[in-house]
Formats: structure tokens, C-alpha cells, sequence
């Protein structure tokens, strides 16, 4: 373990440094907020220490190890888009590639959303296109949310840790570890905290987090290792925030795929001024939200927490609807 968190600084240290040297940079623009052109090859350095923690640790979880490993893939696909800017069209066109290569060649599709006492969610014949839209939602919801320094990163250490905590086998919870500690450390590099250069995950980043944690969720559902609806509380922030913030749009008649001003973090820094403060807010709202939902199921049934699942949706859209006015779209 010491050995791959020294693996992990130097990666990301060779990698901010080389990005500055090749211009492999986020250049300051009317809608940004960072004031230096900034390196945006985090997703990258992160990929790479995936692949490395493959060769440390022998996890014997196949799924698992090729789900790090083709992470790779999109954390290239989301480099390209980085670099190119490249059109919605062609971004989601080759988000598919990585993306058909887990549900079809290696059958990673998910086949059942529960079993709610009263009934049983089996996907069949509907699975694969199923899967492939679920995993492109999660995937762009992530996306949503890499506005400010440290939100979707600590947004998603949320999320492993609330996975850590449902799983109880140690192999598992040892991958969970190594998917979350180059989390930790692009942090360092994210806030420069020891006045180490500045690094943002860039499109890279978000994509590759999405798409790790999006199939992570469908192989404990599908080992029925958690319960479906638990595994969608784990990521009840990005699913509320992403469906809201895409109807507030339409119902306004915005194009949903524009760049705004309109999302949960701008809103909530507009309000404190604060970093920090907006960190802490959305990671306390997602943890409240899995709480409550985890509270439901072991208490009650796993239908009443499908049914406060979306009850609380339906309260967060309201009161998401209610800043519609102060929407700025750039």
C-alpha cells in the first residue's frame, strides 16, 4: 500500500509537470473561474494508477479488474474532448466504444433492478440498451459535476465510501481503496496544497469516474451483493441533480447540452462565496439522502425506500425549480 501511494504522488506529479511543459492546459475564460491556464490530465494520472494498483494487489475479482483497466479507454476518450472540444455527438459517439465493450464482450449488463417484495424488477430482453443508457446517464451526471475544485471529487469519495460501508468482502473492499485513494491524492494536487503544481481532472476525470463507479454499482447489483435501491441512493445527488437541472432546461426552453451557470454547486458558491462551504453542502446532502433511504430499507422494506427514493426527488426538483429564475446560461 505504501508503495502504490508513492506510485500515485509521482504520477501525478510527472503528469502536472509535463502537462504545463506540453501545453496540455485549461486556458481562463469568461465562464471559468481559475485565473492561470491549469493542467487537465488528472482523469489520466488517475487511469494510470488504477492499472497500477492491478499489478500491486491480486483482488482475484476478474469484473472488477477489467472495469479499472477499460477505464482507461474513457479517461483517452475524455482527453480528446479536452483537447479537441469536441461536438455532443462525437463525445457520446465514442463514450459508447468503452462503454459496449464491458456489457457486450464481457456481459457486464445489468439484469435485475430488485426485488421489492411485492414484485421483481428483471430487466430481459431490455438489459443491454438498459445498461448502455443507465450508464451514459450516470457517466454525463458526473460530468454535471466538475465545475469547482474538489466537488466531484469529494462528491464520488462519498459515494466509494458509502459503498465501502454496504460491502462487507475484504476483496472488494480493498478494490474500493485503490479506486479511492488516487482520489485522495489528485485533491492535493487539485487545492495545491504543499504548493504542489495545480491539476484539474478535466473531462478525463469526470468521464472516468462515471463510468468506474457506474459499473462498479452494476456488479454488486448484479452479484446481488447490494440491493439495487441502495446502490442508486450511494448516487442520489447526481441522479436528482442531473434529471432536474435537464428538465428546468427544457421547461425553459434551454438546450439541455449548453454550458450554464445553472448548476447545484454554482448555486450553492453563489451563496456562500465559500469553496468549502459548497463541498460540504453537497457532500452532507448526498450522505443525508443515503441515510434516510438506508434507514427506510432496513427498517421498513426496500419498496418504501424505492418510494421515498422518489418522494425526495420530487421535493429536490421543486426546490431546484425555484432558483430557475436565477439561471444564467453562457
Amino acid at each position: 500500500m505504501l508503495i502504490y501511494c508513492i506510485l500515485i504522488f509521482l504520477l501525478f506529479f510527472c503528469f502536472s509537470k509535463i502537462s504545463y511543459i506540453l501545453n496540455l492546459v485549461d486556458i481562463p475564460g469568461h465562464r471559468k473561474k481559475h485565473s492561470k491556464p491549469t493542467a487537465y490530465t488528472g482523469g489520466l494520472a488517475i487511469s494510470l494508477s488504477y492499472i497500477c494498483s492491478l499489478l500491486l494487489f491480486e483482488t482475484y475479482i476478474y469484473t472488477l479488474n477489467i472495469i479499472a483497466s477499460i477505464g482507461l479507454l474513457m479517461a483517452f476518450v475524455g482527453f480528446i474532448d479536452d483537447k479537441k472540444n469536441l461536438s455532443i455527438g462525437s463525445k457520446l459517439s465514442l463514450q459508447i466504444i468503452p462503454i459496449i465493450y464491458l456489457i457486450v464482450i464481457e456481459n457486464l449488463n445489468l439484469i435485475q433492478i430488485g426485488d421489492y417484495n411485492y414484485f421483481k424488477l428483471e430487466l430481459n430482453s431490455f438489459s443491454i440498451p438498459f445498461t448502455l443508457l443507465c450508464v451514459m446517464f450516470l457517466i454525463n451526471a458526473f460530468n454535471y459535476f466538475d465545475g469547482l475544485d474538489g466537488v466531484l471529487s469529494f462528491s464520488s469519495i462519498s459515494v466509494l465510501g458509502i459503498l465501502y460501508f454496504l460491502i462487507t468482502d475484504e476483496n472488494i473492499k480493498l478494490f474500493l481503496i485503490t479506486i479511492l485513494l488516487p482520489i485522495c491524492f489528485f485533491l492535493l494536487f487539485n487545492f495545491s496544497i504543499f504548493n504542489l503544481p495545480k491539476l484539474f481532472l478535466g473531462d478525463n476525470g469526470s468521464l472516468l469516474l462515471g463510468f468506474t463507479i457506474a459499473f462498479i454499482l452494476i456488479y454488486l447489483a448484479n452479484q446481488r451483493i447490494v440491493h439495487p435501491i441502495l446502490l442508486a441512493w450511494s448516487v442520489s445527488i447526481f441522479v436528482y441533480e442531473f434529471i432536474s437541472i435537464n428538465l428546468i432546461r427544457l421547461k425553459n426552453k434551454k438546450n439541455p447540452f449548453k454550458a450554464g451557470q445553472d448548476h447545484l454547486h454554482h448555486i450553492f458558491y453563489k451563496k456562500t462565496r465559500s469553496i468549502f462551504l459548497t463541498n460540504f453542502l453537497i457532500v452532507f446532502i448526498n450522505i443525508v439522502l443515503f441515510t434516510s433511504g438506508y434507514i427506510s430499507f432496513e427498517f421498513f422494506n426496500p419498496l418504501i425506500s424505492l418510494i421515498l427514493f422518489i418522494f425526495f426527488f420530487i421535493i429536490f426538483f421543486i426546490i431546484r425549480n425555484i432558483h430557475k429564475k436565477k439561471i444564467s446560461f453562457v
